[in-house]
């Protein structure tokens, strides 16, 4: 079974883990830890103005970081495509911090569709997770947990195995909202 006790404790401890989504692999830390959303984007190398994205195992446990109510435009993809392979960029509330968003009005949101990702999920405080892909930045994410231990395995504190529910490789589709029309920001797997 996951080391699921271990996933929890690492968390809380300002951890950042790696895992596996139904795209590619993740890697990800409490919204709540400043300390390890920070260590992201020193593991990345990221440019600080690139957000993290928010990842749940069901969308309602992410409705204390959105502006509520969602767009209509936004629900019915939600219906459609959730859990899967699209990112949706909605406005946030004040909930969500600024260190996720680089100060931007707007955060991203994902359900994976993923048992293994899932499960973490439901095993962490609030069941959900400030992510971005396992990779340094400008080079591909990792698409197995060997590459996965390849690219990160001494920078982050726990690589959580996929116990058999493998990445497919293709990055997630990201869309948002102007004036109640869908966006697309990068095409991905999910075609709208």
């Amino acid at each position: 079974m996951l080391m699921i006790e271990n996933v929890n404790d690492v968390l809380k401890n300002d951890g950042v883990i790696a895992y596996v989504t139904d795209t590619v692999w993740g890697l990800g830390c409490l919204p709540s830890s400043e300390i390890a959303v920070k260590r992201i984007y020193e593991i990345k190398h990221r440019d600080g103005k690139k957000p993290l994205i928010l990842m749940s195992d069901e969308f309602y446990n992410l409705f204390d970081y959105l502006k509520l109510p969602i767009e209509k435009e936004a629900q019915k993809l939600i219906k459609k495509y959730f859990p899967g392979a699209l990112t949706l960029v909605l406005e946030k509330s004040e909930n969500t911090p600024d260190y996720i968003t680089s100060s931007l009005p707007t955060v991203g949101v994902r359900i994976p569709d993923n048992n293994t990702f899932a499960k973490i999920c439901r095993s962490v405080e609030g069941h959900v997770l400030a992510t971005t892909s396992a990779n340094l930045s400008g080079e591909p994410p990792a698409l197995s947990y060997n590459e996965a231990v390849k690219y990160l395995g001494e920078k982050v504190d726990l690589i959580v195995p996929d116990y058999g529910c493998e990445a497919k490789g293709k990055a997630s589709t990201v869309a948002g909202f102007k004036d109640g029309k869908t966006i697309i920001f990068r095409q991905g797997e999910i075609e709208i």
